[in-house]
């Protein structure tokens, strides 16, 4: 098995603008962030994101990244919405796609298939239709007649996802409650980029491990990060929950401009290691 193993940086070395570019996890749990904040400190913009949005998606617009966003919700899950995502669609600074749940998780199914749609009976009867006229629907052949949505396959140039553990080869391991859909993303994806908590050998990953945990398997991942607490702010479960009093910050500060700058400033002008050096610092302020 080759060894796959990149950097953030060497990740983002592989992106291009005018990607469209999907991020795993789902609001603000299991966030691939350190790619995302190497994302950040590139030249790279004009990006399509596809995401169930948390941080990724506030903090890519804050920087005007995105051009096209595609998504069911931005959330902050314990903030309701996104800050940043809301003051962008205020100004009107990207193109939104937004569909149900179930349509975006059959879309990226879709994709993985290598199927140009998939019909559903979501979105049927609901706004999702008048808010998306490009959707199309259809009429089963068979003799039941029934009409379906057409749900458009959401192909993507590249995947970014966050897993609890993964081997150098690319197979990638979730330990929390729920894997979220991160497989699919790699599979809907022409790359994909596994960042973890920690590299182990393959051996580690079935050890004592339940077969369905091992989620991502290496034929569809382009390269491997070990990106200790890389999800930070979001939560990484069991390793480490959502960090609440640095995302209500994250919250505040997006709020006052002066703030923000501030913040970036502060935590966003450096490298990973800067920037978990200045988490932990914050948080030793907090504490005295």
């Amino acid at each position: 098995m080759s060894d796959k193993t990149m950097t953030p940086d060497e990740v983002v070395g592989q992106l291009r603008s005018g990607m469209t570019v999907g991020i795993g996890g789902w609001g603000s749990r299991r966030k691939p962030m350190a790619l995302v904040r190497a994302l950040l400190r590139s030249e790279i913009t004009d990006l399509t994101v596809v995401s169930y949005g948390g941080p990724d998606v506030g903090l890519l617009a804050a920087a005007g990244k995105i051009r096209k966003l595609v998504a069911a919700f931005t959330t902050l899950d314990s903030i309701p919405l996104e800050p940043h995502f809301r003051a962008a669609r205020e100004r009107g600074a990207f193109e939104l796609t937004e569909i149900d749940e179930a349509m975006f998780m059959w879309g990226l199914t879709a994709a993985a298939n290598r199927l140009p749609f998939l019909p559903v009976r979501a979105g049927l009867g609901s706004d999702v239709m008048r808010v998306n006229p490009e959707l199309r629907t259809v009429t089963s052949p068979y003799a039941d007649g029934e009409e379906f949505v057409a749900v458009p396959a959401l192909r993507m140039d590249a995947a970014l996802v966050h897993m609890n553990r993964a081997d150098r080869a690319g197979n990638g391991q979730y330990l929390g409650p729920d894997p979220y859909f991160d497989d699919l993303f790699c599979e809907a994806a022409d790359t994909a980029y596994v960042s973890c908590e920690r590299l182990v050998d393959t051996a580690e990953l079935t050890r004592g491990a339940a077969p369905q945990t091992l989620l991502i398997k290496r034929h569809a991942v382009t390269g491997v990060v070990e990106t200790p607490h890389g999800a930070h702010f979001t939560a990484c479960a069991p390793d480490y929950e959502r960090d609440e009093p640095f995302q209500k910050a994250y919250a505040t500060a997006a709020a006052d401009p002066a703030a923000w700058a501030q913040f970036t400033a502060r935590f966003l002008s450096g490298d990973e290691k800067a920037y978990q050096c200045a988490v932990q610092a914050w948080h030793e302020e907090q504490q005295k």
